[in-house]
């Protein structure tokens, strides 16, 4: 008889911002099951296994911990068994991701469709050491990623944008939207840009981040209910056209305030600005009339790669899902990045919600990677690591992480550091190795959390 001992864990926090492998709608990878061999048959008993559940090295028995898991005293993180009381307050300043009890879910990015049948899927992301049981999922990565002002790329090798999408990357735009709501008509993007929204142009949607159409919406923003036809914009289409949600994108360290209380009936996210009957811009969140909004800030990202900008994609959530807004770094200079507060941003079925980025091989601008691309590009949801940032009862957590859709010998051709005040452990990535406290640990990638401020370095 074999033994199989599963250890239970006492966490102290819930790790918001640890996107792992990224399920995309696309066929998964596995190894061959099987090796082929001659016609000889053999019988293969497998040997009984006890599991032994351990509690702080004391063995607890089974009917104990699934008495727990129902009264909610453990909760199930892949194969092991958290204790969900939170840890007493400790003079610590960082948390150690590592304990933590519940790793974020995620929206995943999807192929712009038309199909009216929904295409959003929702995959829950292994964290870096277990992977999280479905009962225990804390949605992860969403809102809107920010624009940089450095979109239009200063290296020859950098695709960039036009001047336009650059915009005045203030943190707080002057006035408020219901001043003008019912206003402005549904294709005119340059009247919001006074209200903080930055132009989007390389996806040829009117300056939009995304659009969805939904033609069997009775338009009542007033009500929570669930929308069942979501069609996805393409470019050349019909843009922001009445019965639509049309996304934006917002400067670095602000991300977009709107989305309707009714959702995808089967887990869609839905967001932006709504174009009623009278093809007019509405806000979709009446008691936010800020079009861009602050997260919980603290993160600022910085580069001394020279001529050679970073792309920074963040996925459009609540929306469409695809990695269409872009922070764009160039050589010499810093941005911050935005940081999503879970408990003031976009809930996902009842739980909170943080950012995802991907990070793309520099002297590649937004044209070219803040988009959906092709296998083997190693750009946009193709790139080789995926960033996740949001914070969670005070604490930010920054992750680094393998893409599992990249080439499987992907790598940036850049190393990253994490550094700032109060800051658990170390996490990196160097010559195309993630790197935890000094030790490689794979494509299974990184956490730190953060209790001061965090600069997240690119060399």
């Amino acid at each position: 008889m074999k033994f199989s001992r599963i250890a239970l864990l006492s966490a102290a926090t819930l790790a918001v911002a640890q996107p792992r492998n990224h399920q995309h709608r696309h066929l998964a990878r596995h190894g061959s099951p099987v090796e082929a061999r001659d016609a000889t048959v053999a019988t293969v008993v497998a040997p009984a296994v006890e599991t032994v559940y351990e509690l702080k090295g004391q063995v607890i028995s089974a009917d104990e911990v699934e008495a727990g898991i129902k009264s909610g005293k453990y909760v199930l993180v892949g194969g092991q068994i958290s204790s969900a009381a939170p840890a007493p307050a400790t003079s610590t300043p960082a948390p150690s991701p590592s304990s933590s009890a519940v790793q974020a879910a995620q929206f995943v990015e999807k192929k712009p469709s038309t199909s009216a049948a929904p295409s959003s899927t929702y995959v829950a992301p292994p964290s870096s050491s277990t992977q999280a049981a479905s009962s225990t999922k804390a949605a992860s990565s969403s809102s809107v990623a920010s624009s940089s002002s450095s979109s239009s790329s200063s290296s020859s090798s950098s695709s960039s944008s036009s001047s336009s999408s650059s915009g005045s990357f203030t943190s707080a735009a002057s006035g408020t939207f219901p001043d003008y709501d019912g206003s402005v008509s549904c294709d005119d993007f340059a009247s919001l840009e006074k209200f903080g929204p930055v132009y989007v142009d390389w996806l040829n949607l009117g300056g939009f981040s995304g659009i969805q159409n939904v033609p069997g919406f009775s338009g009542d923003l007033s009500i929570a209910g669930v929308i069942s036809y979501i069609e996805t914009a393409v470019a050349g289409g019909s843009g922001c056209s009445s019965g639509s949600f049309c996304s934006y994108a917002c400067a670095p360290g602000s991300q977009k305030s709107q989305w309707p209380s009714s959702q995808g009936a089967t887990g869609q996210s839905i967001g932006g600005l709504y174009c009623d009957s009278n093809n007019k811009l509405v806000l979709s969140r009446t008691d936010t009339p800020q079009l861009c909004i602050p997260g919980a800030g603290g993160i600022t990202v910085t580069s001394t790669l020279g001529s050679d900008d970073v792309s920074i994609c963040r996925t459009d959530y609540p929306g469409t899902e695809n990695e269409v807004i872009a922070t764009v770094v160039q050589g010499g200079s810093s941005l911050p990045l935005t940081n999503p507060d879970a408990s003031t941003y976009y809930v996902w079925e009842s739980k909170g919600t943080s950012a995802q980025y991907y990070l793309n091989p520099k002297g590649n601008g937004p044209s070219k990677a803040c988009l959906w691309n092709t296998a083997g590009s190693n750009l946009g949801n193709y790139s080789p690591t995926v960033l996740g940032v949001g914070q969670s009862n005070g604490i930010t957590y920054i992750s680094l992480s393998q893409n599992s859709q990249a080439s499987t010998d992907a790598t940036l051709d850049y190393n990253i550091a994490i550094s700032g005040s109060g800051v658990s452990g170390s996490c990196g990535y160097k010559n195309g190795q993630y790197v935890k406290d000094g030790v490689n640990v794979g494509d299974v990638g990184c956490t730190v959390g953060v209790t001061g401020t965090a600069t997240i370095a690119f060399s």
